[in-house]
């Protein structure tokens, strides 16, 4: 009897993660993150195997890695605003969440009948990336408006804790089918659309559409009152803000590519670098979340982009070894806690609740734009200078960039306390 009455109580939101009182997130929550924990999950196997399949089995040039991680990086910026105004205009943020989650299934489907044409994956990657962009801004959206504002930076970290949870399996479950099938990229992307259409049941299933912080029906915002948004001070510099730090940010991708050049290890065993990058993450997303919420996020935001550096560093050294290579992995993994979901929290508490989604929207497309430029110029670069003079001039880049960024996310913060 009492398990039964456990078990019962377990479905109760308000009582989800209730010790300790500071980790109290909604059911919302927690089942968003387990959407996206099984979405990436299949997400994560394609993207931990493309730079080996593209670069060592169809022998793309650091270039078109570049420009096709740029596309899978910057491709969501298509949609994210539309996406975002679309889902507070009607208020249907989980239906619009679904069709993107939807899009997503079945740009996996479509990649294995891709074969190995560099382009058409390369065109496949910015359908899957497009699902990303219609789902993302709503989802974060639900995720805030499920929880308080004095919690949001706890609330994001929980997500994104078990988004990281699919992190880490997903290069784990694609590193068994390589290692028991050696070269069936195939199987991979068969059991990644497994993968993502299972997460898409659970969005349908388990999450409620009408979180109890949600807008009441009424007058839906306006698409003139979400243009708006880009004439608020507050909102504005941090856009600026967070555009300059992206700029100069080098995706993961790109970072192991290089530690594999430095190291030169075997490339079957590359899809578990992301392994380690994503046990980070999972380990420090909650305790980074919960300390932003306790001191502040702009300076977790700052530390965390200034984890970049360990990582240039690495991919400059002439001495790299494997206890190198795992701190570096380590680094990379905080900078991820430190910036993924606090930087949205930011932007969460500056939004008002109807234009949570539209807000988050415009912010992830400014960062998507900048994902997109930073991996065409670090490839460009990689290509016509070489490795080292290319991470030295993105390090200098970042410097500049923290400089400027840092008193712009301040004043940011102070507008949104007192406006």
């Amino acid at each position: 009897m009492y398990q039964v009455e456990a078990s019962k109580a377990l479905l109760k939101p308000r009582l989800w993660f209730r010790r300790p009182e500071a980790l109290r997130v909604s059911r919302n929550v927690v089942m968003l993150g387990m959407t996206s924990m099984l979405t990436d999950i299949s997400s994560e196997m394609v993207a931990t195997i493309l730079p080996i399949y593209l670069v060592f089995s169809l022998g793309a040039s650091p270039l078109a890695l570049g420009a096709i991680d740029g596309t899978y990086r910057g491709a969501a910026a298509v949609v994210q605003v539309a996406s975002g105004f679309m889902s507070d205009r009607f208020r249907r943020h989980k239906q619009v969440a679904e069709a993107g989650y939807g899009f997503s299934a079945l740009g996996k489907v479509a990649l294995v009948a891709a074969g190995n044409s560099i382009g058409g994956i390369g065109a496949i990657v910015a359908f899957d990336r497009i699902g990303k962009g219609i789902r993302t801004a709503p989802r974060d959206a639900l995720i805030s408006l499920s929880s308080t504002r004095d919690n949001l930076a706890t609330s994001f970290g929980v997500h994104r804790a078990l988004d990281s949870v699919g992190a880490f399996l997903g290069p784990l479950v694609a590193f068994g089918i390589l290692l028991v099938a050696p070269a069936r990229f195939d199987a991979v992307f068969f059991v990644s659309t497994l993968f993502a259409f299972l997460g898409l049941a659970v969005l349908v299933l388990t999450v409620q559409g009408k979180p109890w912080r949600a807008p009441r029906e009424g007058t839906p915002p306006r698409f003139g009152r979400a243009a708006g948004l880009l004439r608020d001070r507050k909102f504005v510099l941090l856009l600026l803000a967070a555009l300059i730090l992206s700029l100069t940010s080098v995706s993961d991708a790109l970072i192991y590519v290089g530690l594999q050049r430095k190291i030169d290890f075997d490339p079957a065993v590359f899809p578990l670098l992301y392994v380690i990058t994503a046990v980070a993450f999972m380990a420090l997303a909650i305790p980074i979340g919960r300390l932003a919420d306790r001191i502040g996020r702009v300076p977790v935001l700052i530390g965390g982009f200034a984890m970049l550096f360990f990582d240039y560093a690495a991919l400059v050294s002439n001495h790299l070894g494997y206890v190198e290579l795992i701190l570096c992995l380590v680094a990379l993994g905080a900078f991820f806690a430190c910036s993924e979901g606090v930087l949205t929290a930011v932007a969460g508490a500056a939004l008002p609740d109807d234009l949570q989604a539209s807000g988050i929207g415009i912010l992830i497309t400014v960062v998507s734009i900048g994902n997109l430029v930073s991996s065409l110029a670090f490839g460009a670069l990689w290509v016509t200078l070489g490795l080292q003079q290319a991470v030295i001039v993105f390090a200098a880049g970042l410097a500049l960039a923290l400089l400027i960024a840092a008193p712009l996310l301040v004043r940011s913060q102070r507008s949104a306390l007192h406006g």
